[in-house]
């Protein structure tokens, strides 16, 4: 993939940052994911690309832009799919929280799994700690092997994790090793990310979020050389079957890092709120301010950008 399709990502995702933070804290988060849809979409239909998007805002019936199998860009220029969050966090945008951003990950036609939108189990750690958890292990067993990794006690490990009544006993089974816990309300794809960089404080990620968000976090985590696995979590037999009518044949699999997304990768996000990883869309007398970050697989390049736009 060509190197400046990175620089053309940051503006997606600058363009969707932006049309979501004129909405933050107002309550309204259908409005706020729209807004940063719809100027997604728009930016993604100037690219160079036959594009296809493989994660999305849900099936066709449910999503009227963005949906999963809809082709972006020109219609001309390599074959790419698309995996995409316009606005991850539309709660914490319309009530003003931290950490919500627009996220956009690119690769290689085949080279992002096709997942449904239902929910995955995760667990993801920085490259320090690449290869040595399993999500088949208990906490306990990937705590040890993640201090060890790093070379700090358990009881100097944080974990993040998403608070939901579904983690209780996970949350249990982490503190009961002494290991330090930051919950979130929402953004695992940040959490994910966190975890490859030392200035978050973060170490593993686990829990249960969006299989959508596991790809994209996967996308971003090859970037950085770190490390994930995954494996569905059903709530009933007709999520298995939309899965099985996607093209998932094995329900029970556990995905690695190189299964969710292969080959090389493209990342970006902005951000919309102040976050851990990210400033959100600052308002200026002079115009408005974007805070992005973006990767690229091939070289391990990370990039943080700051966008001046002027109002006009």
């Amino acid at each position: 993939m060509d190197r400046n399709l990175a620089l053309e990502l940051v503006r997606v995702t600058e363009a969707a940052a932006i049309s979501a933070s004129r909405l933050m804290g107002r309550g309204d988060e259908k409005a706020a994911d729209q807004a940063a849809v719809d100027a997604m979409r728009s930016r993604l239909n100037a690219i160079e690309m036959r594009g296809t998007v493989v994660i999305g805002e849900g099936e066709r019936d449910e999503a009227p832009m963005l949906y999963i199998g809809e082709k972006v860009g020109t219609g001309n220029g390599p074959e790419l799919d698309i995996a995409l969050d316009p606005l991850e966090g539309t709660t914490i945008t319309a009530r003003g929280l931290p950490n919500a951003l627009a996220v956009i990950a690119m690769a290689e036609k085949g080279n992002l799994l096709n997942a449904p939108d239902v929910y995955m189990e995760k667990i993801a750690v920085g490259p320090r700690a690449k290869g040595k958890v399993n999500i088949l292990r208990p906490p306990k067993e990937n705590l040890e092997a993640v201090s060890k990794a790093l070379g700090k006690p358990v009881t100097d490990i944080t974990a993040i994790i998403l608070d939901r009544p579904r983690h209780e006993k996970l949350i249990e089974q982490v503190r009961a090793t002494g290991c330090r816990i930051k919950l979130i309300g929402d953004g695992d794809v940040a959490a994910a990310i966190a975890t490859a960089f030392d200035d978050t404080g973060v170490d593993i990620l686990f829990g249960i979020g969006g299989a959508p968000e596991g790809v994209i976090a996967a996308a971003a985590l090859n970037c950085m050389d770190g490390d994930m696995q995954g494996r569905f979590w059903w709530r009933n037999d007709a999520e298995k079957e939309r899965a099985k009518s996607m093209g998932i044949a094995d329900p029970d699999k556990v995905y690695t890092l190189n299964e969710l997304a292969k080959g090389q990768t493209m990342f970006a996000a902005s951000g919309v709120t102040d976050g851990d990883l990210l400033k959100g869309v600052r308002y200026t007398r002079h115009g408005l301010v974007t805070h992005s970050i973006v990767m690229r697989s091939a070289t391990r390049t990370i990039r943080f950008v700051e966008g001046h736009h002027h109002l006009r």
